[in-house]
């Protein structure tokens, strides 16, 4: 009965803690190039994949900014509402094979996101091999 009762009592706890740290959420961005915060995007579950959308710029000069080098569909759209990491699904305790989108460069990478604890969040942009890239870590929004 005792090891009944530790097991329960430890996949409970497990839960817990595994239910406190999720992706989704909103998340300030940090320019990994200049350490300016930029950005609150919301990243978000839809149909099994995960996804992330600029829900405020930080500078008010560049509230009304729009994605004028991106292509495609996003060309010329405004960066606030903008849909910039798309596709994202969850590989053991990271979220792969999607893409992000940097729309100050109007470029298009392979994306990984992991949580760095329950309220940090790396994100990596790279093309063809993940060891050529950027990387940044956001914050949780609270």
């Amino acid at each position: 009965m005792k090891k009944y009762f530790l097991t329960v009592l430890f996949v409970a706890i497990a839960g817990i803690f595994s239910a406190g740290a999720q992706v989704t959420g909103k998340w300030k961005t940090i320019d990994d190039e200049t350490g300016e915060e930029k950005s609150i995007v919301e990243i978000y579950e839809k149909d099994g994949k995960v996804y992330g959308k600029v829900v405020e710029i930080l500078n008010p000069a560049k509230k009304d900014a729009k994605c004028t080098k991106c292509k495609g569909s996003d060309k010329d759209k405004p960066i606030l509402g903008l849909v910039i990491i798309k596709g994202l699904e969850k590989d053991g305790d990271e979220y792969t094979d999607g893409d992000i989108l940097d729309p100050n460069k109007g470029k298009t990478y392979s994306c990984t996101i992991k949580l760095d604890g329950k309220d940090k969040l790396d994100v990596r942009g790279y093309l063809g091999f993940s060891f050529i890239g950027r990387s940044q870590t956001w914050h949780r929004v609270k």
